[in-house]
């Protein structure tokens, strides 16, 4: 049940009586003036999260990264310690194609026309009319009426419902501008793994081809040597099964090679049929990552600052349903002027003014208002809890990437090495057949393992970029967040 105060309003009032009025209303929207801007939602601070003083897996190095490559992380260019050119030409067509970034920056933009919705509610309504309207008839001699109004009605936010809601979105702004980054710097990650997958399969694609071509001339030599009868038909057929299994696995690295094309086509907004990226060498580069210190990293990643915002959002929410036990006060005001035609209204006016205030209070609600404040708070701890489990998962992707870029350094040395002993082996059991001390058995098994070596240090290159791409990730890109500023729009008082 709500019980409202009708608006008072009299035409025509005696100057005293107009004048007692007057004084009235000006001294009483004083005060609501005054009153206006209160907030009753507690005291916003970001959430305590307990942070390690360095990361477990690799400790800060101090001077890890060039000034000029420090200017390129803060204007987001986190890429570049690659050095690799083609990578730079693409990730700049990322913001412009990208059709995930594109909605990510129309988010941004409907929740700052939100904000300005919700902030113009803290200003007056003010509406004009006029009208004019000539009636008559056969018995009857025509008639006319004109009139003009002006009116004015502004709920003064007493209780700082209003300012409390304006405040809960624009922190939903400052966390839809994080979530446009977080939305940047993922489809930049995803553009550079799937790059540095093309590059690899590239390079393996080059290896293969060198290797069909040695299998090739071991075919020639195994079938010569069937034909003077020193070899046994099943070495021509195994030597055969080798080179057929290697050119097998050339078209399924042609066809992930497409495939990887597609998706960078994809990220750069375009059709797969229309993009296509010659062939490459490699980048056999891995740059040292940054390790950083976690309080860097809650500054830098873009999901962590959604987050907290989103804790600030929910904070300002509390205040907007405690003010819910307090009455709604409503100023309204208008002017108007009548007469026979429009003439009149201006050579000379009949006015009529009132002011008006009203006041409306739920009575009995059944506890919703308890339930709504309960729930507020509910969301807010809730809001509180995703916040500091953001931050925590932070940490352990940090942590995962600088264990495995120290274990895939470490394993990509060792198997390169057993690739170079692997191939003196091949080599030499091919020597060793040529010279009939060895069956062909032994040669294929050398190919093989020599193969198999080779493309692992390839692969094992792959993942070590791919893990540098993923830390760098974790660790926010360097990207410098727009939302760390104060900004007037978003932050109503």
């Amino acid at each position: 049940m709500k019980t409202a105060l009708t608006p008072l309003s009299r035409a025509r009032f005696a100057p005293r009586a107009r004048a007692s009025l007057t004084s009235r209303s000006v001294l009483a929207a004083s005060v609501l003036l005054a009153l206006a801007g209160c907030s009753l939602a507690p005291l916003d601070a970001t959430p305590p999260i307990t942070v390690p003083a360095a990361w477990k897996s690799a400790a800060p190095q101090a001077g890890w990264i060039s000034a000029d490559t420090a200017r390129d992380w803060q204007a987001g260019r986190w890429w570049t310690p690659f050095n690799d050119p083609q990578l730079d030409a693409l990730m700049a067509r990322v913001d412009i194609g990208n059709q995930n970034l594109a909605l990510a920056v129309a988010n941004v933009r409907q929740a700052q026309a939100l904000l300005r919705q919700q902030q113009a509610q803290l200003w007056p309504t003010v509406g004009a009319s006029g009208s004019e309207q000539r009636s008559g008839g056969e018995d009857r001699a025509s008639t006319s009426t004109a009139s003009l109004g002006l009116n004015v009605s502004w709920a003064p936010d007493l209780w700082g419902r209003l300012g409390d809601a304006a405040r809960a979105q624009g922190a939903g702004v400052q966390a839809s501008q994080a979530d446009l980054a977080g939305a940047r710097l993922s489809a930049q990650g995803s553009l550079a793994q799937a790059y540095f997958t093309l590059r690899e399969l590239d390079a393996e694609a080059a290896l293969l081809q060198d290797i069909i071509a040695g299998y090739e001339r071991s075919a020639r030599i195994t079938q010569n040597r069937y034909d003077a009868g020193i070899a046994a038909r099943t070495d021509t057929l195994q030597a055969q099964s080798t080179l057929d299994g290697a050119r097998a696995s050339l078209t399924a690295l042609q066809l992930n090679r497409a495939l990887s094309e597609h998706a960078i086509a994809l990220l750069v907004g375009e059709a797969p049929a229309g993009f296509t990226l010659a062939p490459a060498t490699c980048v056999d580069q891995v740059p040292v990552a940054p390790a950083g210190v976690p309080s860097e990293l809650l500054l830098r990643r873009p999901d962590i600052a959604s987050a907290e915002r989103s804790v600030s959002a929910a904070n300002a929410r509390i205040g907007v349903a405690r003010a819910a036990y307090f009455p709604q006060i409503t100023l309204t005001g208008s002017l108007g002027a009548s007469g026979s035609h429009l003439g009149d209204l201006i050579s000379a006016p009949s006015l009529l003014w009132s002011l008006g205030l009203s006041l409306a209070q739920y009575v009995f609600d059944g506890g919703a208002r308890t339930a709504a404040v309960d729930q507020a708070i509910a969301a807010h701890e809730g809001a509180t809890a995703t916040y500091r489990q953001t931050a925590l998962s932070a940490m352990k992707d940090v942590e995962d990437q600088l264990a495995r870029l120290t274990a895939l350094a470490a394993q990509q040395e060792r198997t390169r090495a057993a690739a170079q002993a692997a191939q003196r082996i091949e080599q030499q059991m091919l020597n060793r057949y040529q010279s009939g001390l060895s069956a062909y058995t032994d040669v294929v098994t050398a190919q093989a393992s020599s193969l198999g070596a080779r493309r692992s240090v390839m692969q094992l290159q792959l993942q070590r970029q791919q893990a540098a791409v993923s830390l760098m990730q974790a660790l926010g890109g360097g990207w410098q967040a727009p939302w760390g500023a104060v900004d007037a729009a978003t932050s109503p008082r």
